[in-house]
């Protein structure tokens, strides 16, 4: 079954290892063979990776884009993973169902478990914040 993308005007596309614009009008694509395909909105630029959470986000993600360096995001997920355990246990089964998608090589997958984890981490903030 083909993946359908609606893309909006000027909205950019990762699509296994190439970037594409869209241009001045929406469209929409049929992608018939499995790649790696990003929407802009879900790609999280190096700098932006501002938190420990979204650190193993972005490592998951360089593993789904950038399969010829697996070997090099492995190790930095995993340690920003124990990086994390240790200081938010409460992280544990998010971190438990990312790695597990790891480990089978469905990093897709593995990064909609990261956003949740993400988000957990911003939710762990927020409510740190209200309490001081």
């Amino acid at each position: 079954m083909p993946l359908k993308l609606d893309l909006r005007p000027h909205e950019k596309l990762f699509l296994g290892g190439a970037v594409l614009v869209n241009g001045d009008s929406r469209c929409q694509l049929a992608v018939l063979n499995d790649v790696p395909v990003l929407r802009e909105k879900d790609i999280l630029k190096e700098e932006d990776a501002d938190t420990p959470c979204k650190k193993i986000y972005l490592a998951v993600q360089l593993m789904y884009m950038d399969t010829p360096n697996l070997a090099r995001y492995h190790q930095y997920y995993w340690e920003q993973v124990r990086a994390v355990i240790e200081v938010a246990p409460s992280t544990a089964d998010l971190l438990s169902k990312v790695s597990n998608d790891v480990l089978e090589a469905h990093y897709y997958q593995a990064l909609k478990a990261a956003r949740e984890l993400v988000r957990y981490e911003q939710e762990l903030v927020s409510n740190a914040r209200k309490s001081t």
